[in-house]
């Protein structure tokens, strides 16, 4: 077999197709995507009273050995010490204002954050940026989560849209209780060889009544989603705007905040296990595209007569809110079970209330309102198939490829966000889709 070469390329024929595209806003209340760097060390954020700061690293070298410093400076790169106090030797108690001779900020507005958290600051995950070094989220990111949905969607409604016997979820369940001792090592790609490929991937094309020539799967070009095209959101520009009540509400608001890891003990009482401190965005407002190539949809005919799971661009939101309602109702169910543990201790054997009185009341209602759950907080039961599984076993797969709970549900731990005063206040990911005309 040779690569797919007869589709022509898709700017040459857009006046020819049919694309339909659809504009929304993104809107979530409290917001994270992780960038390609997990966590910074100390040398590359400055945390103040009220602030953080990712400083321009280029601009704060020059500026640096503009005042005889550089050396100190990488010394202290190589020691991974913070840099605060040579900032303030170097600039003054007003270090944040400091440009370079050209007149290039050192510290960027739009790389700083106000800061959430009373907490010494410690391995910072930072959110993603563009190019340009302003936070956005990735199209990629959201189109990823769609197809989660997708495949959800699929294996739940295997009868009405003909999905093989081989890749139902009997059969997934079969391989994975016969593979489980082999699972660790290719853990990442078992979902492709299961039921990912056959999805997604296993299908022939017809371009003007013409077979089109394509390798053995898995291929991207016999890929159903490259009719799917999902833009980058617009950078995040932080706004203000009276709400309902005539009240202030600012929007986009670059936070950087604790996110308490807890989970439960047998009797069901919560359980302190990490703080984690995150670049994050609060109510989120933030434009992007969905086009699907409808004449390209056309040209894909699955070889073993599985139907196609979408249309048009509304049959991808309901896709998706329907994997939404699935998740919002497990998230509920756990929520219920795990009891308050006001005199809970935290790493350094310091109180920490954990009351879930917020999050109770974040679920209390039985329609899910969101689309999706996007990025971090999302876990096992937003980024995997994971919930259709038998409970058991999906236990086990969490306790062969991630961090071992034996003899609980899995996940068996969430990640919240807390206040300046450490109380749960917010979840994550959690987004909705408003059209926009």
């Amino acid at each position: 077999m040779t690569q797919l070469t007869t589709l022509p390329d898709r700017s040459a024929i857009r006046e020819q197709r049919k694309l339909e595209v659809k504009k929304f806003q993104l809107y979530s209340q409290m917001f994270h995507i992780g960038s390609e760097v997990s966590k910074l060390n100390p040398f590359e954020y400055v945390a103040t009273g009220n602030r953080v700061y990712l400083p321009d690293r280029d601009a704060l070298a020059q500026a640096l050995r503009e005042e005889g410093k550089l050396q100190e400076y990488i010394n202290r790169i190589e020691d991974r010490q913070e840099i605060t106090s040579l900032l303030k030797n170097a600039f003054g108690d007003r270090w944040y204002e400091t440009e370079t001779d050209d007149g290039k900020p050192i510290f960027p507005e739009y790389r700083a954050s106000k800061r959430l958290t009373e907490q010494k600051i410690t391995d910072l995950r930072p959110m993603m940026r563009n190019g340009m070094g302003k936070l956005y989220v990735p199209g990629t990111s959201i189109k990823g989560a769609i197809r989660t949905a997708i495949a959800y969607h699929l294996l739940k409604n295997a009868d009405r849209f003909r999905v093989p016997q081989r890749n139902r979820i009997s059969s997934i369940e079969t391989q994975l209780k016969n593979n489980l001792g082999e699972l660790r090592q290719r853990a990442k790609f078992v979902d492709d060889r299961l039921f990912m490929d056959e999805l997604f991937a296993n299908y022939g094309l017809t371009y003007q009544n013409r077979a089109a020539s394509v390798q053995d799967r898995p291929n991207p070009n016999t890929d159903i989603m490259r009719a799917v095209h999902v833009t980058d959101t617009d950078p995040i520009e932080q706004f203000t705007k009276l709400n309902k009540n005539g009240q202030t509400v600012t929007y986009n608001q670059a936070l950087v905040a604790e996110v308490l890891v807890t989970s439960h003990s047998n009797d069901d009482k919560a359980k302190y296990r990490a703080s984690i401190y995150a670049e994050m965005v609060s109510n989120l407002q933030v434009p992007f595209e969905i086009t699907i190539d409808q004449e390209m949809l056309s040209w894909f005919k699955h070889r073993q007569n599985m139907q196609l799971p979408f249309q048009n661009i509304d049959d991808l939101i309901k896709i998706c809110k329907e994997f939404a309602q699935e998740q919002w109702n497990f998230e509920h169910d756990y929520w219920q079970g795990v009891k308050d543990n006001i005199n809970a201790k935290d790493g350094n054997q310091q109180p920490i209330n954990l009351n879930y009185d917020r999050i109770h009341k974040f679920y209390e209602k039985e329609t899910c309102p969101y689309a999706l759950r996007i990025g971090w907080g999302s876990g096992m039961t937003g980024t995997t198939i994971g919930t259709l599984l038998d409970d058991e076993l999906r236990a086990q797969v969490r306790d062969i490829c991630g961090i071992k709970a034996p003899n609980f549900e899995a996940p068996k731990s969430r990640r919240t966000v807390a206040n300046a005063k450490r109380e749960i206040q917010f979840v994550l990911g959690w987004s909705m889709f408003k059209p926009l005309i």
